[in-house]
């Protein structure tokens, strides 16, 4: 299915260059013409039925009929560029996909109140919907971000939890000296720490929550030793 997928965005890269080509402008690649700064795409969208097509389309408030048409790419595409996602090349995938629960909980992300309100912060680590945020009284202090949580057979462990040590440059004494930068450690090897490479790969981590790099800088200069983690509900694809 990767392989169809590559071969799918080459061949729309390779229309989009020729288009540009005959308007007298030939960038590098198609990704890096979508990636660069300035204004959202105008060209023609093409992408395959993506695995979050319905989800997208309600979203979106487009007809959920979990096929890909053009005005749907043209649609997802406006979100993906909106929200930084990359390439936005109009496809429902699992990077799109999770910036869009990232985009609905904004307003509220407690609004179900699974998270203790506190008048100490408390970092919320919601594993149903794979979102992290911190909040303090009824105040957002650190915003909602995507999440990587452990996977099947190695959930992360729920409950109340305190942050017990803190190690930004710590290495995996578990696996084989895997880096686990800004790590922060709340309940025995489990810890809040980056993840350097893709966020959302091997279906989830042993058991850490997983952050992308920016974001774990931000929160290690939030968070001290002694703070809550509060952690609830089940990663989708796990059992418990």
């Amino acid at each position: 299915m990767a392989a169809a997928r590559t071969t799918a965005v080459t061949v729309r890269a390779g229309a989009l260059a020729a288009v540009l080509a005959l308007a007298g402008t030939t960038p590098a690649t198609a990704a890096q013409a979508q990636a660069a700064p300035g204004p959202e795409p105008v060209t023609a969208c093409w992408s395959n039925t993506g695995p979050y097509q319905r989800e997208l389309e309600a979203h979106l408030h487009r007809p959920v009929d979990g096929t890909e048409s053009v005005a749907d790419c043209l649609a997802i595409r406006s979100f993906q560029w909106k929200n930084g996602v990359r390439p936005a090349d109009g496809y429902a995938g699992v990077d799109t996909y999770r910036m869009m629960l990232v985009v609905a909980a904004r307003p509220n992300p407690n609004a179900a109140g699974d998270c203790p309100v506190e008048e100490e912060r408390v970092t919320c680590v919601d594993l149903d919907r794979q979102l992290l945020w911190v909040q303090e009284d009824d105040r957002i202090v650190f915003p909602v971000v995507p999440i990587r949580t452990g996977r099947d057979g190695d959930e992360t462990r729920r409950g109340r939890h305190e942050i017990y040590w803190r190690s930004k440059d710590h290495k995996s004494t578990l696996y084989n000296n895997a880096p686990m930068p800004y790590a922060q450690f709340f309940d025995g090897g489990q810890a809040i720490h980056a993840r350097s490479d893709y966020l959302y790969a091997h279906g989830g981590s042993g058991g850490c929550v997983n952050l992308a790099e920016p974001d774990a800088v931000k929160l290690w200069n939030l968070l001290t030793e002694g703070d809550t983690v509060y952690v609830w509900g089940t990663k989708p694809g796990t059992d418990d």
